[in-house]
């Protein structure tokens, strides 16, 4: 709930510094200080009572981490051109895919990852800082001004996320539940992917000290962490040929739905194929990137584009606000989630709940990637038959039947 109200907020913000990177360096701030906090909560409450410590800290992770994506993405699209888009949107797969490399080899430092989280935590907070600072460097923003009549009082930017959904078509809240329902079966991989490989494929013990039990967790979690470094690495020319494609005139969602029909069919594999076959394991962790890709990328632009076309149509601007609600749909998915896997986990063992959550995840890929079909975006308008001009280029990309 408080993403799209701080989106809305970034949207009528007239700070002097843009309205953008204002909320960058305040979501860069809270991850740094609740990041050091959840890494070294049992320096500070002591071992085994700094769990609640470290709760809440993730929590705030989670929240200032998806915060920060949506003034990036409303910054890059504030500076592009409205054909620019698509493919601007989906370059942030590109950047995606080298951060997730590095965070794959960056768990490689240890055998054991939980035991060294501050030390850990503390490099991938200073790539962090590095990173944004670069980024505000190069990316000015001019003082905005707002036009018309804005509601400024405490409750304007709850004013202005519902004024953000005028002038969205009807296919914004399919894509919605397109998104969540991806993002369940992204996070069975991204969440609960190390646990699989570690104590199903190899039948390992977190807890054992030494023993085949003990090398088994190690091998597998070191086999996640390599699988995830492929996993980046045919991510990167797979977001590229996502860009050369948005240049095409192929619609997105003909392009979007086959990939999450993908991540169906690696879950299913997962649940009834793979068993103990490492090497089986890590071509479906790779292939899993395919939907990670294509709903971490094409349905940010779609939104980018069809908020243009909103605010051409004399609506109310709120990409960021938009781009918000988008972000929501991690959470949404997440919590779905964690939330079918603790019920599972009531009742029946690890290795027999992550089967079943996998099996519910290929049957949510699959009704998302069908759905994704009927978002019919991108469809060229039909020509005039009396030689009179076309609709402009805007109206092209976005058309919505």
């Amino acid at each position: 709930f408080v993403g799209p109200l701080v989106g809305a907020w970034s949207d009528q913000s007239t700070s002097k510094w843009g309205r953008r990177r204002p909320v960058i360096v305040a979501g860069l701030i809270s991850t740094v200080v609740a990041g050091l906090l959840y890494s070294g909560a049992e320096q500070i409450m002591g071992e085994g009572k700094g769990v609640y410590l470290a709760a809440v800290m993730q929590w705030v992770l989670d929240f200032t981490v998806n915060a920060m994506q949506t003034p990036f993405r409303a910054l890059v699209s504030d500076l592009v051109a409205p054909k620019q888009q698509l493919p601007m949107q989906i370059f942030f797969a590109v950047v995606c895919a080298v951060g997730g490399f590095i965070a794959f080899s960056i768990m490689k430092i240890y055998d054991k990852t939980e035991d060294h989280m501050l030390e850990l935590m503390g490099l991938v907070l200073l790539l962090n800082v590095v990173c944004v600072g670069a980024a505000l460097s190069v990316a000015t923003e001019k003082q905005y001004v707002r036009t018309g009549d804005v509601n400024s009082s405490a409750c304007g930017p709850l004013a202005g996320m519902l004024a953000g959904f005028k002038g969205m078509p009807k296919a914004f809240y399919l894509l919605l539940f397109i998104s969540s329902m991806v993002w369940m079966g992204n996070t069975v991989w991204g969440t609960y992917g190390q646990i699989w490989f570690s104590q199903s494929v190899y039948p390992g013990d977190p807890d054992a000290e030494e023993g085949p039990s003990a090398r088994s967790y190690v091998k597998g979690a070191d086999a996640f962490d390599s699988a995830g470094q492929i996993g980046s690495i045919v991510q990167l020319p797979l977001a590229l040929a996502f860009m050369g494609l948005s240049l095409t005139k192929i619609p997105s969602h003909i392009i979007l739905g086959p990939c999450i029909l993908v991540g169906g069919v690696v879950c299913f594999l997962s649940a009834f194929v793979v068993g103990h076959q490492h090497v089986l394991a890590t071509i479906c962790f790779v292939l899993s990137n395919v939907p990670l890709t294509a709903i971490g990328s094409i349905p940010y632009g779609i939104v980018a584009v069809w908020s243009k076309a909103a605010v051409q149509a004399g609506n109310v601007g709120s990409v960021a606000m938009q781009m918000a609600v988008l972000n929501c749909c991690i959470t949404v998915g997440q919590e779905l989630c964690h939330m079918i896997l603790g019920g599972l986990e009531s009742y029946e063992s690890v290795d027999v709940a992550l089967k079943n959550l996998f099996i519910i995840s290929a049957v949510a890929n699959g009704t998302a990637g069908i759905c994704a079909f009927f978002l019919k975006c991108g469809q060229a308008p039909r020509k005039s038959t009396k030689g009179q001009s076309t609709e402009s280029d805007e109206s092209e990309e976005i058309s919505t039947e």
